[in-house]
């Protein structure tokens, strides 16, 4: 069996190795082990494989918490230290900046981190009724498959929410038809926790009597979905209230519908908001964009510093969100929003917006590609601060920012949102400095 040297961690966690000039990605290796691997899937130029023996481990391999790793596909990194996590997703980060965009920051910043434990506030558990297994399963779909993980805790989920998965099964079992629930939404806000039932049958008036039941015990509430987005409705309590989330460092309370899209680990986007904060350094008298604003998570600790701030989002239903955020904080003086599809921005509609001195970017994994394409030079703010989920297209922006619109990569750097996986959040501050910036 062949035996090889990890030389590094690609952007799914896998160990990289090379044969003969050919990339060999390891599931299970670490950057610095000696490993045997048995061989998945094999292309002309890169194999696919699994770690079958570790000949000589690293120094930062630790032991997983969690019963349910390698088999549950929720977490991909728990064999690695949580800082060596965190300085593997540092060097990818850079990595993509170099080898896609041929730049390297000025500066470097310190890595945001939190609990590595018990941070997710929001989570998508599969259900599966599979007789053979004692019943329904409930939780994450096994590692490269649609399977159903077989599994009683989670140990990235708070541990109240954790601790729902067994009598959730118990539940769902009970149901009239449980082979017609495939799915549970979980969203926690403040000190409420939403499930989210998704059913593809009418359920019974004994199954509304079960979920009420269940929801007294274990003080939750439930939402029901019987199609698409648009069905979601509130079932129990039908009393309760919204959601929401506080940013200390600018009294902020942010108020959001379970399917609303909020950032899954409070603390880390906590210390993310005050770093861009601190970057973008809002003063009274500025007028800022927040692109990509959803329900204000920028926009609003951007008003309460003083600045005059625009937020625009694709969506309608955030956008309207983000303005009763705006009035619940007493902000609306200094917001404004609008719907608009960033993804075909161009020079005139950005001009359209008026004068902008500085601008805040946090798109989704496509990018922001179009908007930084229209920023023009008679019209560039002076200052932009991008938050990527995505390290590749983020590169991909900074390489049209720097070597076309006149812009300097001042600094970059990571925020563990997600521990124990791949995932690679960063931020990113950009200076212009016109047409001889390089």
């Amino acid at each position: 069996m062949p035996t090889v040297a990890i030389e590094s961690l690609d952007n799914e966690g896998r160990g990289i190795a090379r044969v003969d000039g050919k990339a060999i990605f390891i599931e299970g290796a670490l950057p610095g082990e000696q490993v045997e691997y048995t061989s998945l899937r094999r292309k002309p130029s890169y194999e696919v494989a699994r770690v079958s023996r570790i000949v000589h481990a690293s120094s930062q391999r630790v032991t997983p918490e969690c019963p349910h790793f390698g088999i549950c596909g929720g977490c991909s990194l728990q064999h690695l230290n949580v800082y060596a996590q965190t300085a593997v997703k540092q060097r990818v980060l850079e990595d993509a900046l170099w080898h896609i965009a041929r730049l390297k920051p000025e500066q470097i910043f310190p890595a945001i981190a939190g609990n590595s434990w018990g941070y997710r506030l929001r989570a998508r558990f599969s259900a599966r009724h599979v007789a053979g297994k004692g019943g329904t399963l409930v939780g994450f779909r096994e590692k490269h498959s649609s399977y159903v993980a077989v599994m009683d805790s989670c140990a990235v989920l708070p541990p109240p929410v954790s601790a729902l998965i067994a009598p959730l099964k118990a539940l769902i079992d009970g149901l009239s038809q449980p082979e017609r629930v495939p799915q549970i939404e979980v969203a926690v806000g403040g000190s409420r926790t939403v499930l989210l039932l998704r059913h593809l049958v009418a359920l019974t008036s004994d199954d509304l009597d079960r979920l009420r039941e269940f929801a007294d015990e274990h003080g939750i509430i439930w939402y029901l979905q019987s199609g698409g987005p648009d069905t979601v409705t509130l079932f129990h309590p039908a009393d309760a209230g919204m959601l929401s989330y506080t940013l200390p460092d600018f009294g902020l309370e942010l108020q959001f519908h379970p399917t609303e899209f909020t950032q899954i680990n409070l603390g880390v986007n906590r210390m993310l908001v005050r770093r861009a904060m601190a970057l973008l350094a809002p003063v009274r008298g500025e007028r800022i964009l927040d692109l990509f604003c959803g329900l204000g998570n920028f926009t609003l600790p951007i008003a309460r510093l003083g600045a005059d701030v625009m937020g625009i989002e694709g969506s309608q239903a955030l956008v309207r969100r983000a303005e009763e955020n705006a009035a619940l904080n007493s902000l609306s003086a200094r917001c404004a929003f609008a719907v608009a599809n960033l993804f075909e921005a161009t020079t005139e509609s950005f001009l359209a917006y008026g004068r902008v001195d500085k601008l805040l970017i946090d798109p989704p994994r496509e990018g922001a590609l179009a908007v930084v394409k229209a920023l023009s030079e008679n019209a560039a703010p002076s200052r932009i601060v991008y938050v990527s989920c995505n390290p590749a297209t983020l590169a991909r922006d900074a390489a049209v920012l720097v070597h076309e619109k006149g812009y300097v990569l001042r600094g970059a750097g990571i925020a563990s949102m997600f521990p124990h996986t791949s995932h690679v959040e960063s931020i990113a501050l950009f200076e212009w400095q016109g047409p001889d910036a390089e």
